[in-house]
């Protein structure tokens, strides 16, 4: 079976396609859009997203851009001009994982002509299925859970409409985006076991949260399977998992974040995820450094906060590194 069939099958697609890395999947989007229209791209996402909607897309093709907080419906509303073709939702978030309702937003967007697209690397097809709740197209960074063993690179775009399809294979054919045979093999393999690697790294992030939230020297612990999670009912209403990923906050900010990182065993200092190996990213000097700091500090994406993506490794062995690694902080 090819990959384009393995990944509409597990995304419960129609059809899906593979590209040479996630940003090339995101890229290869903005190509239906031209001069004038305008992107509106909830706040918090991916630094690599942000890094090329606000320093090259904006400003090199006179696409317009709003970078939006999506938790109020009214004023998300609001924000849809009549120019606004592509949505951008990523729920939840890439670093604070912010949750939201995909099938509100999708409702709200209904009759407008703008395309839903959102980003479905964190939750998975495992434990979210966005096109089942109104999306218009799903994408994936293949490179991470898909793949699941850190040895790809590649990305994934998948639809239930054949002539958005078309529009969309057409893009990819004549940009030369698509992923090679051997690279497509590597995520065909990730695919047969997504099933049981998610499951586990859900197990041991709920097991790690749990740890982390009750430990004096964390500020707070966002992780979307706690219900103390401000977005706990809205990622439910889409999810059946928590996902494995997290971002929490030690107090003490640069130094005590820095002890906490370099004293992780198992844990290993990285900005990827969705691995069987546990990674821990520090976001404001790491994966979202290219993010204005004004923004950031809009975002919560401070000195103390880090993003960890939990691994299939033993859970006891997990929880035993970061509570050894916080007696440093």
């Amino acid at each position: 079976m090819s990959l384009e069939r393995c990944l509409a099958s597990v995304e419960h697609a129609n059809y899906a396609f593979a590209t040479t890395s996630g940003m090339s999947a995101h890229v290869t989007v903005m190509q239906l859009l031209k001069r004038g229209d305008h992107i509106l791209c909830v706040d918090d996402v991916y630094g690599g997203v942000q890094r090329y909607l606000r320093g090259i897309l904006n400003p090199n093709s006179g696409i317009d851009l709003t970078l939006s907080d999506f938790t109020d419906i009214k004023k998300f509303k609001a924000s849809i001009r009549p120019s606004t073709k592509i949505c951008w939702l990523e729920t939840p978030t890439n670093p604070t994982l912010k949750c939201f309702d995909i099938r509100k937003i999708a409702e709200a967007l209904k009759g407008t002509g703008v395309l839903l697209v959102v980003d479905n690397t964190f939750q998975t097809p495992v434990n979210q299925n966005p096109l089942l709740l109104g999306a218009d197209i799903v994408s994936h960074s293949l490179t991470k859970y898909i793949g699941g063993h850190s040895d790809v690179i590649a990305g994934g775009l998948c639809f239930n409409s054949k002539e958005l399809f078309d529009k969309m294979f057409f893009i990819q054919k004549t940009m030369g985006t698509g992923l090679s045979s051997f690279d497509s093999w590597l995520c065909i393999r990730g695919i047969k076991t997504l099933g049981v690697r998610v499951e586990k790294a859900g197990k041991n992030a709920l097991a790690v949260a749990k740890v982390l939230e009750a430990h004096k020297k964390i500020k707070f612990v966002k992780y979307p399977g706690l219900k103390s999670h401000p977005d706990y009912k809205a990622h439910w209403k889409n999810s059946k998992g928590g996902g494995g990923m997290m971002c929490i906050n030690v107090k003490g900010g640069m130094k005590a974040a820095t002890a906490f990182l370099q004293n992780l065993k198992v844990f290993t200092l990285a900005e990827s995820l969705g691995g069987v190996e546990s990674l821990a990213n520090h976001p404001l000097t790491m994966t979202h450094i290219s993010v204005p700091a004004e923004q950031r500090k809009i975002l919560g994406i401070d000195e103390g906060l880090i993003r960890l993506s939990v691994g299939i490794e033993d859970e006891k062995d997990l929880v035993d590194d970061v509570i050894n690694a916080l007696k440093f902080a």
